[in-house]
């Protein structure tokens, strides 16, 4: 049988080092009265709004339904509306409130501050290879077909 003690298990450090993210990051939302949630899709729409519900999902990696799930409760607490895509009016297309753009004024410093938490004491090199192995990672696994 082979085994993979956790300590040595990519796959099990990177999901215990998100659930201490998304934690942190949960309890110092509810500050904000926010759903935890929301974060992922207002970090996407604070760079790029307008983007179909599927483009939104795709961008989080989450399904589509899902998406739409999250959506109809951002749109429910004042953070977007949805509007017929123009040139495809069998899509619908997401865009920020005024509150939800405020909102970013607000909670990217929150951001900012838990991740200065996470690398403190990690230097920017071994940063740098750090966020460059991640991304080679997510590539890899993006790339299976199964």
């Amino acid at each position: 049988m082979i085994s993979i003690p956790p300590e040595t298990s990519l796959g099990y450090q990177v999901r215990i080092t998100h659930r201490a993210f998304d934690r942190l990051l949960s309890a110092r939302l509810a500050t904000c009265g926010l759903k935890s949630g929301y974060w992922y899709y207002l970090r996407v729409l604070w760079l790029q709004e307008g983007l179909t519900q599927k483009e939104l999902g795709d961008a989080i990696n989450v399904k589509e339904n899902t998406t739409v799930a999250m959506i109809l409760g951002m749109e429910k607490d004042g953070l977007v509306t949805r509007e017929r895509d123009e040139m495809d009016r069998r899509k619908m297309c997401i865009y920020l409130t005024p509150k939800a753009r405020e909102l970013e004024k607000e909670l990217l410093p929150i951001a900012l501050d838990i991740n200065q938490t996470a690398t403190k004491g990690i230097s920017k090199r071994d940063l740098d290879k750090c966020l460059a192995v991640l991304r080679k990672v997510n590539e890899n696994l993006q790339n299976v077909d199964f």
